[in-house]
């Protein structure tokens, strides 16, 4: 039995070898707890995962031949480019305005920061789809987009449904919709920054635009970046409601094949098949960025050692102590 440490009369560090514990070097491996029922668990999970899977496959409804024709056809892969543009596009503008709105938000101007909380409680409270209707009949609202001057007349008129397309409605709906959404992101991460750091470069000559942009906004992004990749994904995924607007996006351009030859199920797998594996590809540059920014706060590697073994190095060194 492991008793308390005796030290010696004269203060010197207790004799550790009453412990009974052995001298363990720094690179001792590390041997892992057994752990019976991982692999039976690990097993019984692949077991029904298979039978899951198989049972779908083997449904009838579920046309494989389909799948594969359109999985890479031309209008499957065009309606994946205007889905990729949508979201690039979109987030683009979507994050100009969400730092726009952040810092809107986080001024001392109660005209300025009353006006940005009100776009984004509208825009956050508000259904997208409902957004992407509104944008995309908007030409029932205001039939002409023109220019009026006094003692000028109109300078110039054009029909609403020249201007805002589909495409441009969709642009529009998700853009605005996404620096509602990423404002509140951006306006954490730069909460998350001391207020000392605005205060020092201030002091050293920078002004406040150099030490927004030199200063607060690199240290913001290691809390922005998670939150905004996923912003990011819900946005490719969000690009699937331009259909209600015919936007040609990879949704509508499968709905209007399944519309025609009744093969639903098997195309709207291969429209989950194409977002799958988009959003697999996009999660690689946010964990890339992730690292990137996390570095200055990244957490060591702490080595333990199992069980008894653990128990009897931390007992040596309060010994030590």
């Amino acid at each position: 039995m492991i008793g308390p440490a005796q030290g010696s009369p004269s203060g010197t560090p207790a004799d550790t070898r009453s412990w009974d514990v052995p001298d363990l070097p720094d690179d001792a491996p590390v041997i892992p707890r057994p752990q019976p029922w991982t692999p039976v668990a690990a097993v019984v999970c692949i077991l029904l995962f298979a039978f899951i899977l198989w049972r779908f496959l083997e449904n009838p409804v579920v046309d494989r031949a389909v799948i594969w024709e359109y999985l890479f056809k031309d209008v499957t892969l065009r309606g994946v480019g205007v889905t990729l543009y949508l979201t690039a596009i979109s987030m683009v503008a979507g994050i100009a305005g969400a730092i726009l709105l952040a810092v809107m938000n986080l001024s001392d101007n109660i005209v300025l920061s009353s006006l940005a909380r009100l776009y984004i409680s509208i825009f956050r409270g508000t259904p997208l789809l409902v957004q992407l209707i509104f944008w995309g009949y908007l030409g029932i609202f205001t039939p002409d987009i023109s220019l009026s001057l006094p003692w000028l007349g109109t300078i110039f008129s054009v029909p609403t449904s020249d201007v805002v397309t589909p495409m441009v409605a969709a642009v529009l709906a998700l853009s605005l919709n996404a620096a509602a959404y990423s404002a509140e992101i951006v306006r954490s991460g730069i909460l998350s920054v001391p207020r000392g750091q605005l205060e020092a470069a201030r002091s050293v000559g920078m002004t406040r635009s150099q030490a927004f942009r030199r200063v607060v906004m690199p240290q913001a992004l290691r809390v922005i970046i998670p939150p905004m990749g996923n912003e990011v994904i819900a946005m490719l995924k969000g690009t699937s409601l331009v259909s209600v607007i015919a936007g040609n996006d990879l949704m509508t351009n499968l709905q209007n094949v399944y519309s025609q030859t009744f093969q639903i199920i098997p195309l709207l797998i291969v429209a989950s098949i194409w977002y799958l594996a988009l959003v697999s590809l996009l999660t690689i540059p946010q964990s890339w960025l992730e690292r990137r920014f996390g570095q200055s706060v990244a957490r060591p590697r702490v080595r333990r050692l199992p069980g008894r073994r653990q128990g009897l190095r931390l007992a040596a060194i309060a010994g030590k102590a």
